[in-house]
């Protein structure tokens, strides 16, 4: 399969996905605080290069990518590269800085389920909604309880290995994970013509 194969597979994914969870959102009222980058900032977080497959597309479409690779290998600090804070003392304020092409984890977490080895769903969620929106969250556990329909991590991660296995079973630290995957399409147009839209500027 091709690159732009791919990266359409994904970002069809990623579209069902949105929309499960702007409903889930409006059955719970549930919603993160605005300006809160606070999960962003969690240096453990890992996620897989075929996540991230579209965000490198992008960034090589637009000949970002081979200045975004060199400030990755440079980087040291394992909070995620496309994360922006907003102060520099980075207090969990701030954004993602390329928001559209954010990858699995950061669209699943918040508002899709774990299952427990009972099988039992779980509402994945972070600490701060739990505390500032008790009522909505306490609600929103008893309704998924009651079969709310919630996205569960380990289907969409299933449904995102069908893509490309390889890829889409590599677990790593996030921003070498942004690295495979920028990588992967350095790679596959090493030998191969540029696709249309290509700037190479």
């Amino acid at each position: 399969m091709s690159i732009i194969r791919k990266v359409k597979s994904v970002e069809q994914l990623f579209g069902k996905l949105e929309l499960e969870i702007s409903d889930f959102k409006s059955r719970t009222s549930l919603h993160c605080l605005s300006g809160c980058g606070k999960c962003c900032t969690k240096p453990d977080i890992e996620a897989s290069p075929l996540e991230f497959l579209p965000w490198a597309f992008h960034l090589f479409l637009n000949g970002k990518i081979e200045d975004v690779l060199e400030e990755l290998n440079k980087k040291a600090d394992p909070i995620c590269h496309v994360y922006l804070p907003l102060s520099l003392n980075n207090n969990g304020s701030g954004k993602c800085g390329d928001y559209h092409h954010r990858g699995l984890i950061c669209r699943l977490f918040g508002y899709a389920a774990c299952k427990d080895k009972q099988g039992n769903t779980q509402l994945a969620t972070c600490k701060i909604i739990k505390e500032d929106q008790s009522e909505s969250y306490k609600q929103a556990t008893l309704a998924i309880d009651n079969d709310l329909y919630i996205p569960v991590f380990s289907d969409y991660y299933m449904h995102l290995a069908q893509i490309d296995f390889r890829l889409g079973n590599i677990i790593l630290p996030i921003n070498k994970a942004l690295i495979m995957a920028i990588e992967e399409v350095l790679q596959y147009y090493a030998y191969r013509p540029f696709p249309k839209g290509f700037n190479a500027a």
